[in-house]
């Protein structure tokens, strides 16, 4: 890892900003510039944070510069410099944008907004990490198809999962877009059955027996799910517990310490100094978890702002071929994120993983 990788960021938003903030943060990576088509005020943050600015489209360049935006170039100057795009557009933009990063040669990570089919590779680090490496891209797919892949794949890593169901309560929208839409006084529910986060989680590991049900709720600090296990065999509950807590992105929290609700758990991370509130990890309820023979049941929260961020800094190393290990790449990642803290659980050593 002598030379540090140069990383482009295209689109801004919810998730560019905080992989782009997360990039800052990696010893073996530079951020090599960010393109946008807008001139709003997530742009002028970056500018006020000294991030090279490029124009993702020749149509937005005259706007932004008539707007005061210091462009450096546009979309083909930045990729010019750059190893790696990571595109954190809205849905539907990517798959576009990947036909472009073909033609220049540029390996690229895409987000959970695509379809698998764009990438032929979806990406969870503790899953399939090396089967991602040398590849020209991945998917990191969306927050709460990683949540399902990091919970089931810590108790598929200990032999004791057998199948899975699971009902997510959904946010209804981004909390800085909250004005603009969402649902007031009602729920949601998606209209088919399986929802499409469980056929997503074997888009990672086709192994998984998973189904998944949703249901969009008047929210927008984070989802919630509740899953209902069949085991392998029976189990106690610290042995599940055990199970988890062998996954560094999982953090075991407790209502009874007045972690009760997804609120708290956001207040606790902007109390602990995580950039943007983040809780990268999947908040996982320890004391309500509870196993009857071999069913285990238990529920979590994902922060849906924040659970792909450390996904997407190992997609980086993974597809760059720096050749270093995941299990390398994964510790580095939870180090300079602060993963672990404030949660003071002592963990075992993360399993190996492929």
């Amino acid at each position: 890892m002598n030379r540090k990788t140069q990383v482009a960021i295209v689109g801004y938003g919810v998730i560019g900003k905080r992989v782009a903030e997360a990039i800052t943060r990696q010893p073996d990576m530079v951020l090599a510039g960010v393109a946008d088509v807008v001139a709003d005020w997530r742009v002028r943050v970056a500018e006020n944070l000294q991030i090279s600015l490029y124009a993702a489209d020749a149509s937005a360049s005259e706007g932004m510069r008539a707007a005061g935006v210091h462009l450096s170039g546009a979309l083909d100057d930045l990729l010019s410099i750059c190893d790696i795009v990571i595109d954190c557009t809205p849905k539907r933009i990517g798959a576009k944008n990947a036909e472009h990063y073909r033609a220049v040669g540029k390996p690229f990570v895409l987000h959970g907004g695509e379809k698998h089919e764009v990438t032929g590779h979806s990406f969870v680090a503790e899953a399939n990490y090396a089967s991602a490496v040398g590849r020209q891209a991945t998917r990191v797919v969306s927050c709460n198809t990683t949540s399902i892949v990091r919970t089931l794949g810590a108790l598929k890593r200990s032999g004791l999962l057998r199948r899975a169901r699971g009902t997510l309560l959904r946010r209804a929208t981004d909390p800085w877009e909250s004005h603009l839409g969402g649902i007031m006084n009602t729920v949601l529910p998606e209209p088919e059955i399986p929802s499409h986060q469980g056929p997503d989680a074997r888009s990672v590991d086709p192994e998984l027996d998973v189904v998944t049900m949703a249901v969009a709720v008047p929210t927008t600090i984070a989802h919630v799910h509740y899953w209902a296990v069949d085991l392998t065999r029976s189990a106690s509950k610290e042995e599940v517990l055990q199970a988890f807590a062998g996954s560094s992105r999982i953090a075991l929290i407790n209502g009874s310490t007045g972690l009760a609700a997804p609120n708290v758990v956001k207040e606790l991370m902007a109390d602990s100094g995580r950039p943007h509130d983040s809780l990268y990890e999947v908040g996982l309820w320890a004391d309500m978890l509870r196993v009857e023979g071999t069913e285990l049941f238990y529920a979590y929260m994902v922060d849906n702002q924040a659970i792909v961020i450390p996904e997407t800094i190992d997609a980086i190393r993974a597809l760059t071929g720096n050749r270093v290990p995941a299990g390398e790449s994964i510790a580095l990642t939870d180090i300079t994120l602060g993963m672990g803290m404030p949660f003071a659980a002592k963990r075992p050593p993360l399993a190996p993983v492929a």
